[in-house]
């Protein structure tokens, strides 16, 4: 198994990654010993995971979630789902 996960850390930024092991890779996350991100925005907690039979695949979602806006991943957290569709529209700024 595999899985990409999102956290929240304590300046209420999100962190996406993706492991093999989701227990202990956020335990690691949790004692400091995660990414550079986390390390200095402790404490951490997860919001969402999914959970994928290829680390690829995991990976690939990870890579695709990391590219979203902070609404866009919460709508995910949240369930959402039917706002991925419109959040992910360009927005441009009308003309004057």
């Amino acid at each position: 198994m595999a899985y990409m996960y999102i956290l929240e850390c304590s300046d209420r930024t999100l962190y996406v990654g993706s492991t093999h092991f989701l227990e202990h890779r956020l335990a690691q996350h949790k004692e400091g010993e995660g990414a550079a991100y986390t390390r200095s925005r402790l404490p951490v907690r997860l919001l969402y995971f999914e959970q994928f039979d290829r680390v690829a695949d995991a990976y690939r979602r990870e890579k695709q979630v990391q590219g979203w806006s902070r609404t866009k991943r919460l709508a995910l957290v949240h369930g959402k789902l039917d706002r991925l569709p419109d959040l992910a529209k360009k927005r441009f700024p009308k003309d004057h």
